[in-house]
C-alpha cells in the first residue's frame, strides 16, 4: 500500500516526540498539525495585539519535567542548542506581610529559610530528591510496569516508599501534622495546586512532591528564549531524519488521513473518537468518551515597563511564583473552583522570563506571563482577579502594567484543542485517572481501532513537557506494527551538534 509509514495528529511535544523516536528507526513519518505553527503548548509567538516586539509562550513557559525527562535526557536538548536556564531561585510563594517562602536548587539552603520546618522539609522533600532517578521511574513512568529504577537498589526502594507514604501523608487529612508553621506548608502547597484539584488529594500531593524534589535535583529552568526552542529542536531532528509536517491541516474524520501503516494521536480522546468514529469498537469508543476533564486555566499575558515590585524582594529572583496566600486561602481557592465558582483569590501562576533571559526584554518593556484557576468553560475575562492577586503581594504593581491580553478558559482550546475548557492538565487529574489514563487497558497507549494509538498527555505518564507519552505510544507503535523490540538511539548526530537552534 502506498503512503506514509505513521501519520501523526498534532504537533505537540509528545506528538514530536513519537514523531521523532519513528523517523529514527527508519520510518516514513507525517506529522498533520491544525494550527499555523507546530508545538501545540510548547510555543513561543509574537505577543498578539502588541506592537512591542515581545514574545510569548503560549501556554508552557517553565520545564522542571523537561529538564528531568528520560526522553529529553536522551535526546540532549543541550547538544541541539537549547539552553534551559534556571533562576536563582527555583519557585517561590510569597505570604501577606512580606514573608515568602522560596525553594533554591539548593536543599539546605531552601530549609535555612523555612525556620521551624526547615528539617521537616528535608525529611520530606530533601530526602526524595537526593534519589531523583527512583522518583522519575515512580512519576513518569508508563503506570504499567514498576520501574527498575524503583528496585534494583536499597535506595531505589526506600525513595519509592518514601515517595509513596509522602503522598499518603500530604494527599489526606494528615497533612498538616508535620509542619509547624506557615510558610512550609504554602509552599508545598502552591506546588501542589498544579493539579489544579481539591487539596488535599492524593494526586495532587505526588504532583507536589515530585516537582517540589525536582527543583532541588534537575531545577525549574526556562529554555532561552521561549518554550518554543524546544519544539524548533523536535522539528529539526524530525526533518534531519525524513519527517514531513503540514500546518493548517484540520484532521476531522478518516476521510482526512492519508494512507498509512499506523496513526498517532497526539488529541484528547474525544477528539479522537470523533476523528474515528464507527473505526472505534463501541466499548474502546464508550472509554475514550467517557473519560474526565478537569478544571480549567485562564491565561493573562502582561507588557510592563519594569519588574514586578514584589513586597519580598528576593521573590524577584524566581522563574515561578504561587500566588494564594497561605495553605487554607489556597484550600478555598481549588474547593471554590472545583465547585464552580470563581474564588474570590483564586491560585495565580506567574512566570516573569526577564529574570533568566535578559534578551526577552525589548526596548524597556518585559513580558509577564499569568494564568489564574477557574472552573472549566469559564467565560470570565480574569485580568482584574491576576491583578488583584499581584498587587496583594507586589504593591505598585498596576504602576508597571504597560497593556495586558487575557484569555478565558473557554477560549484556550483555540490555540490548542487537547485543552478542552480550558483543562491544560488534557484531563482530571485524580488518583484513577493517572492509572486509567484515558482507561483502564493493558496498552493505555491503543485506541482500541486497528493500527491507531494515542500519546497526548492524556494517556500515562499525564501532564507535562516531557515527551514521554510520545515515547511510549512509539515504543507501542514499533512492537504491534513493525516488529521491533529496540528502541532508536536518540542523540544527536555530529551534524546536529552545532550549538545553535533554527531561527
Amino acid at each position: 500500500m502506498s503512503g506514509h509509514d505513521v501519520v501523526v495528529v498534532g504537533s505537540g511535544p509528545n506528538g514530536l516526540a513519537a514523531a521523532v523516536t519513528l523517523a529514527r528507526a527508519g520510518l516514513g513519518v507525517l506529522v498533520l498539525e491544525a494550527q499555523p505553527e507546530a508545538g501545540g503548548g510548547a510555543r513561543t509567538l509574537p505577543l498578539p495585539g502588541s506592537e512591542t516586539g515581545l514574545v510569548h509562550d503560549v501556554c508552557s513557559a517553565v520545564h522542571p519535567m523537561a529538564a528531568a525527562s528520560p526522553f529529553f535526557r536522551s535526546f540532549d536538548l543541550a547538544a541541539r542548542g537549547v539552553e534551559l536556564v534556571e533562576p536563582p531561585v527555583q519557585f517561590a510563594h510569597p505570604l501577606d506581610g512580606g514573608r515568602a517562602g522560596l525553594a533554591y536548587r539548593d536543599a539546605a539552603r531552601t530549609a535555612a529559610g523555612l525556620g521551624v520546618d526547615g528539617q521537616a522539609w528535608l525529611d520530606l522533600v530533601g530526602r526524595l530528591a537526593a534519589d531523583p532517578d527512583a522518583l522519575l521511574g515512580a512519576g513518569l513512568g508508563d503506570r504499567r510496569s514498576i520501574p527498575p529504577e524503583a528496585w534494583k537498589s536499597v535506595s531505589g526502594l526506600l525513595t519509592t516508599a518514601r515517595f509513596g507514604l509522602g503522598v499518603i501523608e500530604q494527599g489526606t487529612r494528615l497533612w498538616d501534622r508535620r509542619f509547624e508553621g506557615d510558610v512550609a506548608p504554602a509552599l508545598l502547597t502552591g506546588v501542589a495546586a498544579h493539579s489544579i484539584t481539591p487539596l488535599p488529594t492524593l494526586a495532587a500531593a505526588g504532583t507536589a512532591l515530585m516537582l517540589a524534589s525536582l527543583a532541588h535535583s534537575h531545577g525549574w529552568p526556562l529554555p532561552r528564549g521561549g518554550s518554543g526552542a524546544i519544539t524548533r529542536a523536535l522539528l529539526d531532528d524530525l526533518e534531519a531524519h525524513g519527517g514531513q509536517v503540514r500546518t493548517g491541516v484540520r484532521v476531522g474524520s478518516t476521510a482526512d488521513l492519508p494512507p498509512a501503516r499506523a496513526y498517532v494521536f497526539d488529541t484528547s480522546p474525544l477528539a479522537a473518537a470523533e476523528i474515528l468514529g464507527s473505526h472505534l469498537p463501541q466499548r474502546a469508543d464508550r472509554a475514550l468518551r467517557r473519560f474526565r476533564y478537569g478544571d480549567a486555566a485562564a491565561k493573562v499575558d502582561f507588557v510592563l515597563d519594569g519588574p514586578v515590585p514584589w513586597a519580598n524582594a528576593e521573590v524577584g529572583q524566581a522563574g515561578t511564583v504561587h500566588l494564594g496566600g497561605s495553605r487554607a486561602q489556597l484550600v478555598e481557592a481549588e474547593k471554590a473552583v472545583a465547585a464552580g465558582r470563581h474564588a474570590e483569590h483564586p491560585l495565580v501562576l506567574v512566570s516573569d522570563p526577564v529574570v533568566v533571559d535578559p534578551d526577552r526584554e525589548v526596548g524597556g518593556l518585559r513580558p509577564l506571563w499569568t494564568y489564574a484557576h477557574v472552573p472549566a468553560g469559564s467565560t470570565v475575562d480574569p485580568t482584574e482577579a491576576v491583578t488583584a492577586q499581584l498587587e496583594r503581594f507586589a504593591p505598585g504593581f498596576r504602576d508597571v502594567v504597560v497593556s495586558s491580553r487575557s484569555t478565558p478558559a473557554s477560549q484556550m482550546s483555540e490555540h490548542d484543542e487537547n485543552y478542552v475548557g480550558g483543562d491544560i492538565a488534557a484531563g482530571a487529574v485524580t488518583m484513577w485517572q493517572m492509572v486509567a489514563r484515558p482507561s483502564l487497558r493493558p496498552s493505555p497507549w491503543s485506541t482500541g481501532a486497528d493500527g491507531v494509538y494515542l500519546c497526548s498527555s492524556s494517556t500515562p505518564p499525564g501532564p507535562g513537557v516531557h515527551g514521554m507519552a510520545g515515547w511510549f505510544a512509539a515504543r507501542q507503535v514499533l512492537r504491534d506494527r513493525f516488529g521491533r523490540r529496540e528502541m532508536p538511539d536518540l542523540g544527536p548526530t555530529a551534524g546536529q551538534r552545532t550549538g545553535i537552534g533554527r531561527g
